[in-house]
């Protein structure tokens, strides 16, 4: 049948699932009058339909934790609103636990998620779980964790309440329009070309779902996600089966369970998913079941069940069914506007979270879409930290038969992926590999996180203490710390901006100044105009109109979006990403300048090479550059040396460093010598959301010369007011020693919850486990309140005591003179 389409909108929304529905829903709260939200078949007929209709609360962190929060808040608006059931019941939700690991992982959780002040999780006995869930076989439980404001909704009848809603405040709400193009022009998307026609539109918003991947493609996007069979099955109706029944989990078991009308239902997260669709989604897939391979996936699953819930196996069963859900590379949801086409929007990729996501996330997204930003920390989920080639179908394809799994895989620290490896290497790979390194992945590259000894097996051991690879890390810590060691860094990003006005542009961009003499090298923030973290980096001026941009593997899509967002058309600056160019070994520790200055016959003295010097050396038979920066703590030297000289340059320097005591390090070890000097991990520590001046780093904003740059004025503000006092970045040591830190742990002071934890590791030179987490309180976060002591750190329920401090506890040169 044929519908008259608008010939504009302010947006366009595809996919009539349940989060399109509540994007457009949210974006006419947000006074949004003209948008358009268009289903190729029916709504919720994609993926929406068949959801098992879990609502929690409990998540991996405090932003995540937000939007469940609201989604939850938001179903008995709607039914107020719209007079539409959403089919919402608080039951509760049960997670049980019958291995230590898994033990240990909730308490851990539960701890994280009471700091958060979102949901209040209760640590119960297996008596207690029982008395909650009394079908339970609870005889090998360690213990359980229960939400009692969890619960269970229709995800059909919560689809069509944010129709109705949205349709209520002014949304046309369409069926059977097929999106076929997406229309754009000079970076800019225009609108969509559907098989009734066409529609001007200033945004475009991707709820594609299952199709979320091709509807990218339509507009030269790219959007890593693919979808893999989901199992469940329903038992006949049960007289006595109670109607408020919880939600029960048993993730050691890969299984959740749940009232359904009258029925329970088995659901299954198991490892080793398989892909459905690697042909594409048909183009008449709407309500439909897939074949699927019951027996191989499903029934050791439902085996377990019915030891776990014995009366299943004396019930009836009317429904084995299988479905097709989306998963992404790391199992987080995508979300913001794609770095390839301007006001073109993605949220898909939902990772079977989307029904208790999706209030939450619509309101996030049209709050980004209306104001340009992002409401909360999203890094997380911002499609720009997707590389492109994740997106292939080779790697895809592959990579989520891991990820489906891991939902209910125990998330020990340091868990690497094992599926889609060795794409991106090194040219120091194999050298690295000969010294029996363990290799973890980010952004792609396989990078050296640990080395074994010889005679060691390396690989991970996995647990929530000291992992079989922690005196192997104390020991690369100790010669940071007392001699040298050698990080291979080549995953650095690497970006050349040049032309004419390369410099003004970073000059606007960068906090710091960076309009230095050719050979500097400035550690600088990108700010938003709210004074937020963009980038964490430094900026080197290689040339009168040459700069190098360095900053972190995982950050390239992200910066390299941000930096030609900032250059007016008006302005000559170019950029090119550099990073598979050169090489980079990081030589740091005291012995540092010794080896150097034999090695590359080059005056290495401070005088000659101060701190933040960018000079050629030559290595060898190569010709190559030496930066004086650390991320250690110690003195040190960053060697870019070109990719295809680099294996030559690694085998001179070990051959001259072997008299210097020159040993391999690690990343793993990187990460513990920062975070004893307090150096921060963007992403972790510092975002979107913080401050230079709220963690500590106000020194690289450059307020006294004038200069203009990008958040300068919001950081005057906070700086004039000190608001920032309110939200510190604090340092934290334990006085345990045997206790590990990760991140999230709740800080508390004389008993009181006043932050968590963004990072952890243990500090090998400081003697114990060392957090970095913002203290916020309604006064001022002085040195006085931070010293005066009473400082706590919930580490899974157990309140451990710990020094803090707003400076860095490790001092190199204070260490060197105790020594």
């Amino acid at each position: 049948m044929s519908v008259q389409l608008p010939e504009r909108a302010s947006a366009v929304i595809i996919g009539g699932g349940v989060i399109g529905s509540s994007v457009a829903y949210h974006l006419a709260k947000q006074g949004w009058s003209d948008v358009v939200l268009l289903e190729r078949r029916q709504f919720s007929c994609g993926t929406t339909w068949h959801a098992a209709g879990l609502i929690g609360t409990m998540r991996a962190n405090e932003s995540h934790a937000r939007l469940c929060e609201y989604s939850m808040a938001v179903l008995s608006e709607l039914e107020q609103e719209t007079g539409q059931s959403t089919g919402f019941k608080q039951v509760g939700s049960l997670t049980i636990a019958h291995s230590k690991a898994r033990f240990e992982e909730l308490k851990r959780i539960a701890a994280m998620n009471n700091a958060f002040g979102v949901t209040q999780v209760d640590m119960i006995t297996a008596q207690e779980a029982k008395s909650i869930y009394p079908y339970l076989e609870t005889d090998d439980l360690l213990g359980a964790c229960w939400v009692a404001q969890d619960g269970t909704a229709s995800p059909v009848d919560v689809t069509m309440s944010f129709v109705k809603g949205a349709r209520g405040r002014g949304v046309q709400c369409l069926e059977g329009i097929k999106v076929t193009a997406i229309l754009q022009n000079n970076g800019r998307v225009t609108g969509v070309e559907t098989d009734q026609g066409n529609i001007q539109a200033d945004f475009v918003v991707n709820c594609g779902g299952l199709w979320g991947r091709e509807i990218g493609r339509m507009a030269g996007v790219s959007v890593p996600l693919h979808a893999c069979e989901h199992y469940y099955a329903l038992t006949e109706k049960l007289d006595d089966l109670p109607a408020d029944l919880p939600v029960m989990r048993d993730h050691d078991r890969c299984a959740y369970y749940r009232e359904d009308a009258g029925s329970i239902m088995v659901g299954a997260f198991e490892p080793n998913a398989i892909p459905w669709g690697q042909n594409g989604v048909p183009d008449d897939f709407a309500f439909e079941e897939l074949e699927g391979h019951m027996d191989e996936q499903f029934m050791p699953v439902l085996e377990h069940a019915m030891a776990r819930v014995p009366m299943l196996q004396d019930v009836g069963w009317r429904k084995f069914f299988c479905g097709p859900e989306s998963f992404t590379p790391d199992d987080q949801f995508h979300m913001g506007e794609a770095p390839e086409l301007k006001n073109f929007y993605v949220a898909c990729g939902l990772n079977s979270v989307g029904i208790q996501t999706s209030g939450g996330l619509g309101r996030a997204l049209a709050e980004w879409m209306d104001k340009g930003h992002a409401p909360m920390d999203l890094w997380g989920n911002d499609i720009r930290r997707m590389m492109p080639f994740q997106s292939t179908q080779h790697y895809i394809e592959n990579r989520v038969t891991e990820t489906l799994g891991l939902l209910y895989d125990n998330h020990y620290p340091f868990k690497q992926m094992q599926t889609s490896r060795n794409l991106r290497h090194s040219p120091l790979h194999e050298k690295l590999a000969a010294h029996n390194a363990c290799f973890g992945e980010a952004a792609g590259w396989e990078r050296p996180n640990w080395f074994a000894p010889e005679g060691a097996e390396a690989k991970y051991e996995y647990s929530f203490g000291k992992q079989n690879w922690f005196d192997y890390n104390a020991a690369e810590h100790r010669a940071a710390r007392e001699r040298v060691v050698l990080f291979d860094q080549s995953s650095f990003s690497k970006y050349l901006v040049q032309g004419r006005d390369a410099g003004k542009v970073l000059q606007r961009i960068s906090s710091a100044n960076v309009d230095v003499p050719v050979g500097k090298m400035v550690y600088t923030h990108w700010l938003n105009e709210r004074g937020g973290i963009e980038a964490d980096l430094t900026v080197t001026r290689v040339a009168e109109n040459q700069y190098w941009v360095i900053s972190g593997a995982a950050q390239t899509v992200k910066d390299m979006h941000w930096l030609n967002s900032h250059i007016s058309e008006n302005e000559f600056c170019c950029v090119s990403d550099i990073t598979n160019a050169w090489a980079v070994m990081g030589v740091m520790g005291p012995d540092s300048r010794a080896l150097l200055s034999e090695t590359l016959n080059h005056d290495m003295s401070t005088d000659h090479f101060p701190f933040g010097s960018f000079q050629a050396v030559e290595l060898g038979a190569s010709r190559v550059f030496a930066a004086r920066v650390s991320y250690v703590g110690e003195l040190g030297w960053e060697l870019y040396v070109p990719v295809d000289q680099a294996r030559h340059g690694f085998d001179y320097l070990w051959e001259k460093g072997q008299p210097h005591g020159l040993s391999l390090a690690g990343l793993h070890t990187l990460d513990t010598c920062r975070i004893e000097k307090k150096f921060v991990h963007y992403g972790h520590d510092v975002a979107d959301q913080d401050t230079p001046l709220e963690c500590g780093l106000g020194f690289v904003c450059d307020l006294q010369n004038g200069g203009e740059f990008i958040g300068r004025d919001a950081i005057q503000r906070q700086k004039e007011s000190k608001a920032f006092m309110r939200k510190r970045l604090v340092q934290f040591l334990l006085e345990d020693p045997e206790v590990m830190l990760y991140h999230h742990e709740p800080i508390l002071k004389d008993g009181d919850i006043v932050g968590h934890l963004t990072s952890g590791n243990y500090g090998h030179t400081l003697g114990g486990s060392v957090g970095l987490g913002y203290v916020e309180i309604e006064e001022q976060v002085t040195r006085e309140y931070v010293e005066s002591g009473g400082f706590e750190i919930d580490v899974g329920g157990d309140r451990i005591p710990a020094r803090a401090s707003l400076a860095a506890m490790y001092d190199p040169q204070a260490q060197r003179m105790r020594d």
